[in-house]
C-alpha cells in the first residue's frame, strides 16, 4: 500500500471495528520488549523423505520480523532465515523468501517460500482438520526476569490438518496432492519464550522449548503436548486432556538424539492408549536452524537480530553423527506412529540431550526402552 509509512502507527487493519484498548492495532498491550506473535508448523509426508518445519515470529515492541523455513530431504537439511523491521502493517505477513497468508481465520493458510540461494522453495496450502481451543499458560511473578517484570506467558491454539503442492529442493521437485502430506500448527502470543536472548533473561537459563513435546493425529484422537483436540462438530465440548504420560526411550548411543519409544497416555476420561513411535531415517527437523537455542553458525536466537532486513540459511547432511549433535537441542522427529492395528506418522519433539537425561535420572515416567 502506498504512503502507508505517512500514517504511522495507523495500519490498514485500524479500518475493522476490532480494537480493544484506544491504541492502534500496531501498539501491544505490553510494553515488554519480549512480547511476541508467533505462527509454528510442521509439514510432513507419510514416507519418510520430506519434512518442513516453517514458522515466523512479531515483536511489536522491539519492531522486528523475522521467519524461518526448514527443509530435511532424504537427510539433506536446508534452513533459510530472515529479518526486517516489522513496520506498521502487522497484517504482512512476508520476510525476504518466506511469504505466508492466512486465506481464512482458523481455517486455511498458503506458505510460500520463494527461491532463494539455499535452494529451496515450495507453495503449499493448509486447511485445519481439528477444532482449536483457546487456553494460556501463565508463569508467577516471583519467577518473572528481571525481577519486578511483567509473569511470562503462552497464550492461543494449536491444531493439526493437511497439506497439498509442491516443494523444490535442488533440481527435485516433490508433489503433495491431496492425501500425501499433513501436519500441525500453533499460533501462540505472550511474554517470554527467550525472546531476546540470554540478555533479555538475567539470572535465567531458558531452554529452548519443552522436553515432552508430541503431535499424533489418529482419526479417533489426536494429542497435541498434553491436549486431546477433537474434530470440527465432535459433541464434545472444547477439548480433552492427558492426564498422565509414561515415556520409555531409546535414543543413538554416541549422540543422545532419540530413535524409538513407546509412550502410554492416559486421558482426562480414563481411557488410556499406548502409543510406539519409531524415527524415520534421518528426518528431524532441528530447530536451532529456527532460531530455538540460538541458530547453528551465527548464533541468533528469536527477537535478538537488529539490523538491516538481512536473509541467511544453512546446508547440512544430518545422515553424519557430528552433524546430528552440533544441530540437536529442540528437535522435531518425523516418526512411524503405531496404536494397536492402526499407523500413521507424525512428530516427537523432545528437547535433547534433556529427555535422555530424564530417562538415565528415573524421573517420573521416565525410562529407557
Amino acid at each position: 500500500m502506498e504512503h502507508l509509512d505517512e500514517q504511522f502507527p495507523l495500519a490498514p487493519l485500524d479500518d475493522h471495528l476490532i480494537h480493544q484498548t484506544p491504541d492502534p492495532i500496531r501498539v501491544a498491550w505490553s510494553s515488554d520488549p519480549r512480547f511476541y506473535e508467533r505462527y509454528w508448523n510442521v509439514f510432513h509426508d507419510e514416507v519418510g523423505d520430506l519434512l518442513i518445519a516453517a514458522g515466523g515470529t512479531f515483536y511489536p515492541n522491539l519492531d522486528l520480523a523475522e521467519a524461518y523455513a526448514i527443509v530435511n530431504y532424504r537427510g539433506i537439511h536446508r534452513s533459510v532465515r530472515a529479518f526486517r523491521p516489522l513496520g506498521v502493517d502487522r497484517m504482512d505477513l512476508e520476510v525476504g523468501p518466506i511469504r505466508p497468508s492466512i486465506v481464512e481465520g482458523l481455517r486455511r493458510w498458503r506458505h510460500v517460500l520463494a527461491p532463494n540461494d539455499w535452494d529451496i522453495s515450495y507453495e503449499l496450502d493448509w486447511v485445519d482438520r481439528r477444532r482449536q481451543v483457546y487456553s494460556a499458560a501463565y508463569g508467577s511473578l516471583k519467577s518473572a526476569t528481571p525481577t519486578g517484570s511483567q509473569k511470562h506467558v503462552t497464550a492461543g491454539f494449536e491444531g493439526f490438518g493437511d497439506v497439498t503442492g509442491w516443494v523444490q529442493i535442488g533440481d527435485v521437485r516433490v508433489e503433495w496432492p491431496k492425501g500425501a502430506a499433513r501436519g500441525t500448527r500453533d499460533r501462540h502470543w505472550g511474554i517470554g519464550r527467550g525472546v531476546g536472548g540470554p540478555g533479555m533473561h538475567p539470572g535465567r537459563t531458558v531452554k529452548a522449548g519443552w522436553k515432552g513435546g508430541n503431535w499424533i493425529w489418529f482419526d479417533d484422537f489426536a494429542i497435541w503436548g498434553r491436549t486431546v483436540l477433537y474434530d470440527f462438530g465432535d459433541p464434545r465440548p472444547g477439548a480433552g486432556r492427558v492426564v498422565n504420560v509414561e515415556r520409555r526411550l531409546r535414543f543413538e548411543e554416541d549422540t543422545k538424539i532419540f530413535t524409538e519409544g513407546v509412550i502410554d497416555y492416559t486421558f482426562d476420561t480414563g481411557e488410556q492408549r499406548q502409543v510406539h513411535f519409531e524415527r524415520l531415517g534421518f528426518q528431524t527437523a532441528y530447530m536451532k536452524c529456527g532460531l530455538y537455542g540460538g541458530s547453528p553458525e551465527t548464533g541468533l536466537h528469536h527477537g535478538e537480530y537488529v539490523g538491516e532486513p538481512m536473509v541467511e540459511g544453512d546446508e547440512f547432511d544430518v545422515r553424519e553423527a557430528s552433524v546430528r549433535s552440533k544441530l540437536s537441542g529442540l528437535n522435531e522427529h518425523h516418526c512411524r506412529i503405531i496404536c494397536e492395528d492402526r499407523t500413521t506418522t507424525g512428530i516427537l519433539q523432545p528437547l535433547e540431550p534433556d529427555a535422555y537425561e530424564s530417562c538415565a535420572r528415573g524421573e517420573r515416567g521416565w525410562a529407557f526402552l
